[in-house]
């Protein structure tokens, strides 16, 4: 195994974990500049505010997104496994 292979392989795994996680970060990443707008128009100011419609939606989009998540990920762990033979001679 060269070091080129295990910083391919290292790039995959940043670029799966990014791609997985991307769209609960924006769905949160949205949800907190609608609600921070809300707030600063109506001037209320609790924390529960923010915490409750993000995790709603984190979880919506865990739902409707998950089986997408776990399929990409399993796809690479699939094409990791397959390639060890090649890794290794």
């Amino acid at each position: 195994m060269t070091p080129d292979n295990v910083m391919e392989i290292g790039r995959q795994a940043i670029e799966v974990t990014l791609t997985i996680s991307a769209p609960m970060l924006f769905a949160a990443l949205a949800v907190g500049l609608i609600i921070s707008i809300f707030q600063a128009a109506t001037q209320l100011n609790e924390s529960s505010l923010q915490f409750v419609p993000k995790l709603v939606v984190m979880f919506l989009v865990l739902l409707l997104a998950g089986p997408w998540m776990i399929q990409y990920l399993m796809d690479y762990i699939v094409h990791l496994f397959e390639s060890i033979p090649h890794l290794i001679g």
